[in-house]
């Protein structure tokens, strides 16, 4: 500040990461998209204590918080609620600077040293998936929206490049704020033609109440259909006021272009390595949202079900950027998004009117009005082969293997060129399951696409490469013989035994969690199993991963 000439920070930015200084990092996208916009922002990267909060002073707009790139509970605790020591976002790579509820521990932090002060906004994965009544798995309850245990003053959701940049000016300007899209805040009434959400304390009392107040929010999601809605909280309203638009690919690139170094900040790097550094800094984003609406997955209520996608033009030069920093060395370590092979392509009618509320796009089946082609991606993965420096470019993002099957034109070119290009000894994908009963309650299509993929992997597969799978066990629907089921379905189809498999964590705000707490099939309402003994959910686990004499002894035993 002192060698910019700065007196104070227009804004200042709190993160549970390390500050790194990258377009996959949400506290740094957005401090270069208000940096460009003419505000001067500081940045404070995990603080610990009052001295921390305080070293840049008090901002003369407002603080922007967020609790990291991971829900800070995610980040903090396994599936059985043991902590975890590592944290790939925090120098050294010990998780000792990352408090539980981040969000609300950073805003009582700054309410302690500044009061009163400016405006403080939540922000980011945290403060997006707990912006309602949302059950929380740590606690085992139904918790108030988050703008209120935090007791801040505003919330913004979702992909706010923009939004925040609306926000910072109305301040600056002295206008009214509370029209801003994305924008959550607390009133005295409900906003007149905004839905009223059902209760607090109704949801609290009923699951099913709950359960209708989480399809209402679920469905106003979208900018192009959404709702702006109100909430009654013990005797004030939470308003959300609707998305903010997505971003047009223009505007995705112009993003892409900003300056940023790749680079932790000295302060940070001082104190150890930074694990999301080496994957993120010589890695493609190319496209933003995901329209597989995977009920165990946020990405649908943070990112949005509509794919946008950057220009081929803008990542080749990015690519080209990555190629003059001085520590690449020819290894690109990841082209893609919340799922690599939506690059590209979308549904026409969705960017005029939005999601449908009646269906989704790929379960149980891939909807005919989507026009999966994968011919754009094959074309700009050829573009970075070719670049002078580019050894090699991998795509380690998720891959959804049905939608290969489902382009008649381009599919079986797609996978030729990743196995033959873009892949390195293995090739990992997420069945999660192969029972139908338990795919249909993640919303998931059935095995047989599967079953279809691995004869095309097989066949196409030179240089005789591993397929690996990610799984789930004991998510909501899903029994021991479930688990057997899938086991023998392992050794037997796929001719392999599984090594890994995750117990489902309820993250906030996903159908999943939605079941895992009423215990009640999300359509139909009807009762369904849930195994929440964290005992029986290990043993879901090592049903699967164990070897298969002793899998089979289990089974007769047991």
């Amino acid at each position: 500040m002192r060698a910019l000439g700065w007196k104070q920070c227009d804004i200042i930015l709190v993160s549970g990461d390390a500050y790194i200084d990258s377009p996959f990092m949400g506290v740094a996208v957005v401090g270069r998209v208000l940096e460009r916009a003419g505000f001067n922002v500081g940045v404070i990267a995990q603080p610990m204590n009052e001295e921390d909060i305080a070293r840049l002073g008090e901002p003369r707009l407002f603080w922007g918080v967020s609790g990291g790139s991971v829900d800070s509970m995610v980040s903090n605790y396994t599936a059985s609620k043991k902590f975890r020591n590592d944290d790939d976002y925090t120098p050294g790579g010990k998780n000792t600077k990352r408090p539980d509820r981040a969000s609300i521990a950073y805003t009582n932090l700054i309410r302690r040293v500044f009061k009163p002060t400016v405006p403080i906004m939540l922000g980011g994965i945290e403060a997006s998936l707990r912006r309602t009544t949302h059950y929380d798995f740590w606690s085992n309850k139904l918790r108030r929206p988050l703008i209120l245990d935090a007791k801040a003053d505003y919330l913004l959701y979702g992909m706010a490049d923009n939004s925040v940049v609306e926000f910072a000016r109305a301040l600056e300007k002295g206008e009214g704020i509370e029209a801003v899209q994305g924008l959550c805040y607390v009133a005295k009434a409900p906003k007149e033609g905004y839905l009223t959400l059902p209760s607090f304390s109704a949801c609290v009392k009923d699951p099913l109440v709950f359960m209708e107040m989480f399809d209402l929010f679920y469905h106003n999601n979208d900018p192009m259909s959404a709702k702006g809605l109100c909430q009654e909280v013990d005797g004030r309203y939470v308003v959300q006021n609707p998305p903010a638009r997505y971003l047009t690919p223009e505007e995705m690139d112009e993003v892409s272009a900003l300056p940023f170094t790749r680079e932790a900040h000295p302060c940070d790097l001082a104190q150890g390595e930074i694990r999301a550094l080496e994957t993120i800094r010589f890695s493609l984003s190319t496209h933003q949202g995901c329209y597989g609406e995977c009920n165990f997955c946020a990405i649908s209520v943070h990112q949005g079900r509509t794919v946008r996608s950057r220009s081929e033009a803008s990542i080749v030069e990015e690519a080209t950027q990555l190629t003059q920093h001085p520590k690449f060395k020819g290894i690109i370590h990841d082209v893609g998004g919340p799922t690599a092979n939506m690059y590209g392509y979308e549904c026409a009618k969705k960017f005029k009117k939005g999601t449908c509320e009646d269906k989704t796009c790929l379960f149980p089946f891939t909807c005919k009005a989507m026009p999966v082609n994968h011919a754009r991606q094959i074309t700009l993965l050829r573009k970075l082969r070719a670049l002078p420096k580019v050894r090699k470019a991998f795509i380690a993002s998720g891959i959804r293997y049905d939608l290969i099957a489902e382009d008649k034109a381009h599919g079986e070119a797609y996978l030729k060129e990743i196995l033959e290009h873009h892949i390195s000894g293995q090739m990992k994908v997420a069945p999660e399951h192969i029972d139908d009963e338990v795919l249909s309650l993640m919303g998931k299509p059935g095995k047989a696409s599967l079953v279809r993929f691995k004869a095309l992997f097989d066949k196409l597969n030179p240089k005789k490469q591993f397929l690996t799978y990610y799984l789930i066990a004991a998510h909501p629907g899903c029994e021991e013989r479930h688990m057997h089921s899938l086991k023998e379905f392992a050794s037997t189809v796929l001719k392999m035994n599984p090594e890994q498999a995750q117990i489902f964590i309820p993250t906030p705000s996903t159908y999943s969690t939605l079941m895992y707490y009423t215990g009640r099939h999300y359509l139909t309402r009807k009762p369904i199993f849930v195994e929440k003994e964290m005992g029986k959910k290990e043993r879901q686990k090592q049903i699967v991963i164990t070897k298969e004499h002793l899998a089979g002894r289990g089974r007769m035993d047991g």
